[in-house]
């Protein structure tokens, strides 16, 4: 009778349905907002497994390209040589926008400067402004926090902000959650971040375009919504070809930008896409579901 219940227990096991599995992989400033959407999705279908793993918009992006992923995450659009080498491959890219981001600017509590102008945020990453004073705060050397090569948030501040290279004295960070930690602890720092990473540690900058245009709050969601804040900036997801009906990429999209999914984004700090965006959404899903 043993040997029958042990047989029994393998065979049920061997026969067990194999579960739907889902590969996400791309942006840091995606990955916590992302994991979050893929446990409430799970908690309603069990037999379904979502991998969530981050290393930067470029890698998910590549990852995509080589078939390796079914979905990628990415703070900035896909680049058309990307387009081009995922067509070279076979992958035909289809763009959705799940979220809004107000990229921010940060730094230590115990700093007494609370705005700037994206003119002085790109002199002081390109090296140009190295000590507080120089933009009004206190006589003190300016320590530079940001991301690495592969992400996209590096090379949105990049092209949106500096217009030119980094300083090379800034520290290359892993993630967003490392500048956080370290602009926390360093009185002379200043870092950029999603602003779902926004905590109490830290302090989140004004900004204004230049000295003659107001400073506004990446706190507020109309500013978001509306573009006024400017470092306003749309979260991609990017699939290989079309989501067909009724299969799991297709379903989990469907659940991101359900209200359900768009309580998710609030809830982690980033705010929902905007009237362009849900059209360029509601789209695709048109071709999709003709």
């Amino acid at each position: 009778m043993i040997i029958i219940l042990a047989l029994s227990g393998c065979l049920d096991k061997d026969n067990a349905p194999t579960p739907d599995t889902l590969d996400i992989k791309g942006s840091d400033t995606l990955v916590q907002l992302v994991s979050n959407m893929a446990e409430a999705y799970m908690l309603d279908h069990p037999s379904v497994e979502i991998s969530v793993t981050g290393g930067g918009s470029g890698t998910g992006i590549a990852s995509l390209i080589n078939n390796e992923v079914d979905i990628a995450d990415s703070s900035r659009p896909i680049r058309s040589r990307e387009i081009e080498s995922a067509a070279s491959r076979g992958v035909e890219v289809w763009e959705f926008v799940i979220a809004r981001d107000g990229l921010t600017i940060i730094v230590n509590p115990s700093n007494p400067l609370d705005r700037l102008t994206l003119d002085e945020v790109g002199a002081i990453y390109r090296g140009e402004i190295t000590n507080w004073k120089e933009v009004g705060g206190e006589d003190r050397e300016i320590t530079l926090y940001g991301r690495q090569s592969t992400s996209g948030t590096y090379e949105f501040m990049r092209e949106r902000v500096l217009k030119a290279d980094y300083s090379p004295n800034m520290l290359n960070m892993e993630g967003n959650k490392a500048i956080v930690d370290g602009v926390k602890n360093d009185l002379s720092g200043i870092g950029y971040i999603g602003i779902g990473y926004l905590t109490d540690e830290i302090k989140a900058l004004k900004l204004a375009e230049d000295r003659g245009s107001r400073y506004v709050s990446p706190l507020d969601e109309n500013l978001i919504e509306d573009g006024t804040y400017p470092l306003t900036r749309p979260l991609y997801q990017y699939t290989n070809g079309m989501p067909e009906v009724n299969t799991l990429p297709y379903s989990f999209l469907r659940f991101e930008l359900s209200d359900e999914g768009l309580e998710i984004v609030r809830n982690a700090g980033y705010y929902p896409p905007n009237p362009e965006d849900k059209m360029n959404n509601d789209e695709k899903f048109r071709l999709i579901e003709d």
